[in-house]
């Protein structure tokens, strides 16, 4: 590869935390390394930035992270940032460190302030979409999915025991913020009975039948998964509502929140991460601005930041045709 006009990166983490962004952060600075480039890590996201908070990394200060959950950078959303005021106090500790790029990991909040970074001021920036939602467009899957995925299957399946221990019915929210990859994946995988995400034309009625023909199939417990952007109602609504319509029915609730962001990162969120925070430094290389790093159909790709944010990954129709075939 031709020697690379970039001599100085800095990476950072931010908005919400996703399990394989050390991974991500590893493979940045050990490719950096590789080709010579100097790297420096900056502390909690933008808000590092605008401190100047800013840490040399080499190879071996990356080491032992790759299996770790969370960000060792810190992760933090900017109010500051918004500001022309405070990306100027960005743009002046880029200036003054040397920094000729920025490798970005994070959702869509994170390559909105990228894109008008450098539409302001001109500094390089490349994305890595870090998310568990997978609601980003440009890539098959987001670093972070994956694992989460693996930990809502994982709870489910414990709140099946105790659903059939007792002949409960549970409705189980995951999260996913508007999006519903989450919900309907770990539904399919853990045997839910119905799975109610936001793109879905979801109404009551649908979910009562489903429960009238869960009741003459012989169904004595059930798992509904519901995602956390759901229109049709928030997650204790919808119990309400059931119990009336089915009073003999032993419903409880549960939320599993913030425990799909934690944990140890999927063999395949480590591997992802990898590829793309190699593929965020190659790209940089080869004078790619303002775009996400991305794997579709097992290929590196490059999206505009623009088009990332703009557009979304659509909810696989088969999925939702084999969810409600499977369920009873």
């Amino acid at each position: 590869m031709a020697e690379s006009a970039v001599k100085k990166i800095a990476v950072f983490t931010s908005g919400g935390d996703a399990p394989g962004m050390n991974a991500a952060i590893r493979a940045v600075v050990r490719t950096a390394n590789h080709f010579n480039i100097e790297c420096f890590g900056v502390w909690e996201g933008y808000n590092g930035l605008i401190k100047g908070e800013f840490i040399k990394m080499g190879p071996r200060s990356v080491k032992n992270i790759i299996n770790r959950g969370g960000t060792i950078l810190k992760s933090a959303r900017s109010l500051e940032f918004k500001t022309k005021e405070g990306r100027q106090k960005a743009y002046e500790n880029c200036k003054k460190e040397g920094i000729d790029a920025l490798v970005c990991i994070g959702g869509d909040g994170t390559f909105t302030g990228a894109t008008i970074f450098n539409e302001e001021f001109g500094i390089k920036t490349i994305g890595i979409p870090g998310t568990i939602d997978n609601d980003i467009f440009g890539s098959d899957n987001t670093i972070g999915y994956d694992t989460a995925l693996n930990t809502a299957m994982d709870a489910i399946d414990k709140i099946r025991d105790t659903a059939t221990s007792h002949n409960r019915v549970f409705f189980v929210e995951v999260m996913g913020r508007d999006a519903g990859f989450i919900a309907l994946n770990s539904g399919i995988a853990a045997g839910a009975l119905d799975i109610i995400i936001p793109e879905t034309r979801d109404n009551i009625d649908d979910l009562f039948e489903t429960f009238v023909k869960a009741q003459k199939a012989g169904k004595s417990s059930s798992i509904v998964v519901v995602a956390e952007g759901e229109k049709l109602g928030n997650i204790y609504g919808l119990a309400e509502l059931t119990k009336k319509q089915f009073p003999h029915y032993d419903i409880r609730v549960a939320i599993l929140g913030h425990i799909q962001r934690g944990g140890s990162p999927s063999c395949a969120d480590r591997v992802l991460a990898s590829r793309l925070g190699y593929g965020a430094v190659v790209g940089l290389m080869e004078g790619r601005v303002n775009v996400m790093a991305g794997l579709q159909a097992n290929k590196l790709v490059f999206t505009p930041f623009r088009e990332a944010i703009k557009k979304h990954n659509n909810i696989n129709e088969d999925l939702l045709r084999i969810s409600e075939i499977l369920a009873i």
